[in-house]
């Protein structure tokens, strides 16, 4: 709800050859969502090319995860009702996180699933904490990791033990305090040493950034990195932006 962004990859060389990135000023909807998407392809005259593969990742907070002992298709709305807001003509999938024993049930939008549908035929969909839970879990590690992908006003946490899922959270920051207070709290929750637990920031997050000189403050296993084979890793100083008007936040269709 806050931005759009893509990339074209050459799965040959696996190296991304285009790439375009919006960061919305205010909180959008699927209705402006889609109506920027528009615009974004046709500007990089993609729309009917021929792509081997499309794919793609909503990042929204209508989503929960579910244990998968605990897990049944037909609860798919009951999981979602007590954090999410269920309307008459929503969608409800889910995401099974391979390799895990945790399942992401989620809402599309429609009206962006029909646009592509138009535009590239059949494609994949699935939910970011799906993409980014996989890309994380794909990493070897013996110790306890703490994760965040940073984004403007939003970041998402994941400590991760043996490969195994201690906490995946999403908050909303205001300001760099904001920010540090969100971590230090997970660490205090979670029982993890401040001096043996590292911090690995990646996103829109660079070495000398605000959020990562405050964080190496008080955390001095603090690095930036980026994942390979996974999310893009997009630099804060090169974001363009666009103020959109809100409209009704009833309607996702």
């Amino acid at each position: 709800m806050n931005g759009l962004s893509f990339y074209v990859q050459d799965s040959i060389s696996n190296k991304i050859i285009l790439s375009d990135n919006l960061i919305f000023i205010q909180e959008s909807t699927p209705y402006l969502i889609l109506k920027e998407l528009k615009k974004v392809l046709e500007k990089n005259n993609l729309i009917n090319q021929q792509f081997e593969d499309v794919e793609i990742i909503y990042k929204n907070q209508l989503y929960c995860l579910v244990p998968k002992p605990l897990f049944a298709k037909e609860e798919l709305p009951n999981y979602l009702k007590f954090n999410t807001k269920i309307l008459a003509n929503d969608e409800i999938v889910y995401d099974q996180l391979t390799h895990q024993e945790i399942v992401c049930v989620y809402i599309p939008y429609t009206n962006v699933n029909n646009y592509l549908f138009d535009c590239f035929g059949e494609f994949e969909f699935k939910h970011h904490s799906t993409a980014l839970l996989q890309v994380l879990f794909h990493k070897k590690s013996n110790k306890t990791l703490c994760y965040v992908y940073v984004e403007p006003k939003t970041l998402e946490l994941v400590v991760i033990n043996q490969r195994k899922l201690l906490l995946y959270n999403q908050f909303h920051y205001e300001s760099k305090e904001d920010f540090l207070y969100y971590v230090l709290f997970t660490y205090e929750q979670l029982g993890l040493d401040v001096e043996q637990v590292k911090l690995k920031l990646f996103g829109m997050i660079e070495e000398g950034d605000e959020i990562f000189e405050i964080c190496y403050k008080y955390l001095k296993k603090v690095i930036v990195f980026e994942p390979k084979n996974g999310l893009p890793h997009w630099s804060s100083k090169t974001m363009p932006s666009v103020d959109l008007t809100l409209l009704e936040k009833g309607n996702r269709v």
